[in-house]
């Protein structure tokens, strides 16, 4: 036999539930005359056949044909006022649902304008207020068909790594520079991501970046160039790779004498040949005036034409990755050397 509920109430003691339906599975039968209580912080929707109906605030209310006509019209008149009616109800909570978390299952690879490609991983967290219950309940339980907090919050991080994915790619920084453009990001995925949740009913009220961080493959290729003061100089960068596939070639002792002679003319060849590759298609992407004199790893002390303040810029990057400098500091010295620059256009 149906069970027949005469008290409609819910308790979310661990305050962790995003929506509770009642009953879990199925339909329940609902008297009229039945009590519902709906506490502080939470909204009553009653849903049938696919939409939410009649929605009730905090208080305590008596079930009658007055205050849910929606659903006595789709059963008839009630006998005697005390006929049961089929339906669900969800308690969707209406406090702000703080330290919602976000992160990456799997690192995104981007275009980087300094390293060619890189994959970077990130975490943090965000913060959202249910404020239309009802347009929720359609949105998420009717066309979502989700109820389960973790299916929910699941739907949400979706939202926002797709709007993340996207704004990394129109920003076009390198990995390199992403940890000081944290704020701007979160600003931005916010203001991509609220339109979404305000679609669904939901306002999205914070949302913060607490790590984006180059994967350990990306991180060595940073370190790889770090490594070398080649920042800006690809041509010695690749030249590095070959050298580097050159000293894992004579180091393979499967191969034998005869393998390390075939590892060393592959990594040679490797090495020049995407060096020559990569400067032809920068000398074809971008007229540039040659250098008057070989490029360093150093600036000069007190650089005074356009090349030697480029040459200082180059510096102040390299030594940001090796640690030399702090970014506060490396953010007024790069302010100072570009305003110069740009006055000597």
């Amino acid at each position: 036999m149906a069970r027949i509920f005469d008290i409609v109430e819910y308790v979310d003691e661990g305050r962790q539930e995003i929506v509770h339906r009642i009953p879990e599975r199925g339909s329940g039968d609902f008297r009229l005359g039945s009590q519902l209580i709906v506490r502080d912080g939470q909204a009553a929707i009653f849903y049938r056949d696919g939409k939410a109906l009649d929605t009730f605030g905090a208080g305590r209310h008596t079930l009658t044909t007055a205050n849910v006509p929606l659903l006595t019209d789709l059963i008839g008149k009630a006998f005697s006022g005390r006929t049961p009616f089929k339906a669900e109800v969800y308690f969707v909570t209406q406090r702000e649902l703080t330290d919602m978390k976000w992160g990456t299952k799997s690192p995104i690879t981007i275009q980087d304008p300094i390293l060619g490609m890189a994959r970077v991983t990130g975490y943090g967290t965000y913060a959202i207020q249910i404020t239309e219950p009802q347009l929720f309940v359609n949105k998420i339980v009717g066309t979502q068909g989700l109820y389960r907090t973790r299916d929910i919050e699941g739907f949400f991080r979706s939202i926002i790594m797709t709007k993340l994915m996207d704004l990394i790619g129109e920003m076009g920084k390198s990995v390199i520079q992403m940890a000081a453009f944290a704020e701007e990001l979160s600003a931005g995925v916010r203001a991509k991501a609220a339109e979404e949740f305000a679609a669904r009913g939901v306002t999205l009220n914070s949302f913060y970046i607490e790590s984006l961080s180059p994967t350990e493959e990306s991180a060595k290729a940073i370190d790889a160039r770090s490594a070398m003061g080649a920042i800006g100089d690809m041509n010695a960068y690749m030249q590095y790779q070959g050298a580097q596939a050159m000293r894992d070639a004579a180091q393979n002792e499967s191969g034998g004498l005869a393998g390390a002679g075939v590892g060393l003319g592959a990594g040679m060849g490797m090495g020049a040949g995407m060096a020559q590759m990569f400067t032809s298609s920068m000398q074809q992407g971008q007229q540039q005036p040659a250098p008057t004199q070989p490029a360093t790893t150093q600036a000069p002390a007190s650089p005074q034409t356009a090349g030697e303040i480029q040459q200082m810029l180059d510096s102040l990057d390299n030594r940001l990755i090796s640690g030399e400098l702090s970014e506060k500091v490396y953010e007024r010295l790069y302010a100072k050397w570009e305003k110069r620059l740009a006055s000597l256009k």
